[in-house]
């Protein structure tokens, strides 16, 4: 496969990725952290990080509208839930397997 193809390949399930993260709004981010190491929070700053290795202009609050499809403050008043104490304990568990994955902390 040529590296045009993939590049398009990629990107298509990219969007199709947010697009149900965004049709989700059930599965809280903790949630997508303890059961997948990763969340929509590292998506926007995957998708900052790969803006800036491409020299492209992106900002972080379009970052985040880009993967949320809405404002992070937009998505807490309406969306996110408390997280339970169990739900904290596993974070808490397994984060040094997300942050040395990841590269975020």
């Amino acid at each position: 496969m040529d590296n045009a193809t993939q590049d398009k390949l990629e990107a298509a399930a990219w969007r199709s990725l947010v697009k149900h993260l965004q049709h989700r709004k059930d599965v809280q981010n903790i949630d997508l952290m303890n059961l997948a190491g990763f969340c929509r929070n590292c998506l926007y700053k995957w998708l900052l990080e790969a803006a800036e290795t491409q020299g492209a202009e992106l900002t972080k609050d379009d970052a985040i509208q880009s993967v949320y499809g809405m404002t992070i403050d937009e998505w807490k008043k309406n969306h996110q839930t408390k997280a339970s104490d169990e739900q904290l304990k596993m974070f808490e568990e397994t984060k040094p397997l997300h942050s040395a994955i990841s590269g975020h902390k």
